[in-house]
């Protein structure tokens, strides 16, 4: 099965971002990688909480992925398409998300949140939270 086109809107610098962006395509998504000026805009005219705010902003089947959100929950996302979902999100950048990874192995604990057109928010997924090598 086809997965669909990735849009990745990020800083022109940021190398965060872009190992994100490698991490999807590796993973069999089409990424186009659009680099801003201006990602605040772009945040929010795609509806993204700014307390859930990250440093890249992505549009997927419709849907929002924000900052260094593992891929599986992305699948989730698409494949359960909760009512009202307007996307998902990893707050800031957490050591050992996706494309943050540590050299020692270190990941710091992080939950995906949900957001949804109507404002509200809920846990999605948690991390494994570890502070040992993986």
């Amino acid at each position: 099965m086809a997965r669909p086109t990735m849009i990745v809107h990020k800083d022109p610098n940021c190398g965060c971002c872009q190992s994100w962006a490698d991490i999807a395509q590796r993973a069999g998504y089409p990424v186009q990688v659009v680099n801003e000026a201006d990602l605040a805009a772009v945040k929010a005219r795609l509806g993204v909480p700014e307390e859930l705010a990250s440093c890249h902003t992505t549009e997927v089947a419709g849907l929002i992925v924000e900052g260094h959100v593992p891929l599986d929950a992305v699948e989730r996302m698409l494949r359960e398409r909760q009512q009202g979902l307007r996307g998902i999100a990893v707050p800031g950048m957490p050591a050992g998300s996706p494309g943050m990874e540590m050299p020692d192995g270190r990941r710091q604990p992080f939950q995906v949140i949900a957001f949804f057109e109507d404002g509200r928010t809920s846990v999605f997924a948690d991390s494994a939270p570890s502070n040992e090598p993986a």
